[in-house]
């Protein structure tokens, strides 16, 4: 109960503060983007107080929060004006598919090569696998972006430049969409996982009981997969679980290059347009993954290391 106290205040402070910074910052304007331009100020005045957007701060944060209560996120102020809740459930799908399958990608690759750099520590391997991973980080996702592109779709025409296929329509043609962009975003994780991990494995290899697994003539399979990664990977699991939080949310470059209608574009142009319900319900949905994801890793370090469980018994 504790827990889910602070999860609900860490949302509620979100939601206020988000609320606040776009109501104090100059950019679009709702009546302009719903009767466009051209129009009297006499008609955009009437339409801003209708939409509520002549009311103080206060009154519209509450009655929004309000709404959140009763399970209502409100109605987007620009077109297409529908609630706000369909239109996240059309772009949420989007991004977690992205940001999930990204960050599988990564882990799939990051943990065999940590394992191997830090077993061959000061090797050539090790000092290979580091300086690629090094490399890959001072990438920027747009120019690897563009890279792939270049290479497999201008040049081999291996997948499609735009577009989206829901998973549920046809597997395979949302594979092709997917791949590429999922595959930006792994590169970069991957490379950050890598360093993570090798560097809490090489201090876990040093620990007495490894030094001992060893001495007793143990695998080294066995030692680094049963003895040395479940202690080591508390970082990871943390570095992990957060990214799928910051993901969903922050992908926009990824998504603008690939045409794909997530999360990140959403809340750009609802930013841009002072759509405030919008960006508000993205905000909020995006802060709920993200707490979730926290709350997830503490529960998973008691089985990661049984030392952690019984210390907080």
């Amino acid at each position: 109960m504790k827990r889910v106290l602070e999860l609900l205040a860490v949302l509620l402070l979100v939601s206020f503060g988000v609320s606040w910074i776009l109501s104090r910052t100059p950019g679009g304007d709702p009546a302009v983007a719903v009767l466009g331009e051209g129009r009297t100020p006499e008609e955009y005045a009437a339409l801003r107080d209708e939409m509520g957007l002549n009311d103080p701060f206060l009154t519209r944060y509450f009655d929004w929060l309000g709404g959140v209560l009763q399970g209502d996120l409100g109605n987007s102020l620009t077109p297409p004006v529908m609630p706000v809740w369909d239109r996240l459930v059309a772009a949420i799908p989007v991004s977690l598919e992205l940001a999930g399958l990204g960050l599988l990608m990564a882990l799939v690759f990051a943990v065999p090569l940590a394992m191997w750099a830090a077993y061959n520590e000061g090797g050539r391997i090790d000092r290979t696998i580091g300086a690629v991973t090094f490399g890959l980080l001072s990438l920027p996702s747009f120019l690897v972006g563009l890279i792939l592109i270049s290479v497999a779709v201008n040049s081999l025409g291996w997948f499609p430049r735009n577009g989206w296929v829901r998973i549920t329509d046809d597997f395979a043609g949302n594979l092709s969409h997917v791949f590429l962009p999922a595959l930006t975003i792994a590169l970069m994780e991957l490379a950050m996982f890598t360093r993570i991990l090798r560097n809490d494995l090489v201090t876990t290899l040093h620990e007495d009981y490894i030094l001992a697994a060893r001495a007793k003539g143990m695998p080294p399979v066995r030692i680094m997969i049963s003895d040395a990664l479940r202690p080591s990977s508390f970082s990871l699991v943390t570095i992990l679980g957060l990214s799928l939080g910051r993901l969903i949310g922050s992908t926009v470059i990824v998504e603008y290059l690939f045409a794909l209608p997530g999360m990140g574009g959403l809340i750009i142009q609802a930013a841009n347009q002072k759509n405030l319900p919008m960006v508000q319900g993205a905000v909020l949905l995006v802060a709920t993954v993200y707490v979730i994801s926290s709350a997830l890793i503490d529960l998973s370090y008691g089985y990661l290391d049984p030392r952690t469980r019984r210390a907080r018994a």
